[in-house]
């Protein structure tokens, strides 16, 4: 591609505008299937006495001005989200030690979301 000195500066902010939406798009692309895994793997690894606090996993992406961003969150029983990750005192004294099941899984869910982002950036020219 040839262009005028005069014109070079509108060039660049062209194509540099043309990358950062096709990088958006990689992005939008990715975080459904990264969310998506999370849940299911919350699903599976959530402290289970009913079934009701391991059944409430969901996931959402919002788009944001700048980009979108990827929200997983217990729809159901969200009080217990922290109590069940970190423990918790009990009413009578002592202490019920933690059962880490959402670090995991965001660990896991941030690595999948970078290998997934990378090899789409990757194909984008």
């Amino acid at each position: 591609m040839k262009v005028n000195i005069g014109n070079l500066n509108k060039a660049v902010n062209d194509m540099l505008e043309t990358y950062c939406s096709e990088v958006a798009e990689v992005v939008d692309e990715a975080l459904p299937k990264v969310g998506q895994d999370a849940v299911k793997e919350l699903k599976q690894t959530s402290p289970n006495r009913t079934g009701d606090y391991a059944k409430g996993w969901a996931k959402k992406v919002e788009k944001e001005r700048l980009g979108s961003r990827l929200i997983v969150y217990n729809k159901t029983r969200y009080q217990l989200t922290h109590l069940l990750e970190k423990g918790h005192a009990k009413v009578g004294g002592g202490f019920v030690p933690g059962k880490p099941h959402i670090k995991p899984a965001q660990d896991k869910a941030e690595k999948k979301a970078m290998d997934l982002i990378e090899e789409g950036i990757k194909s984008v020219k």
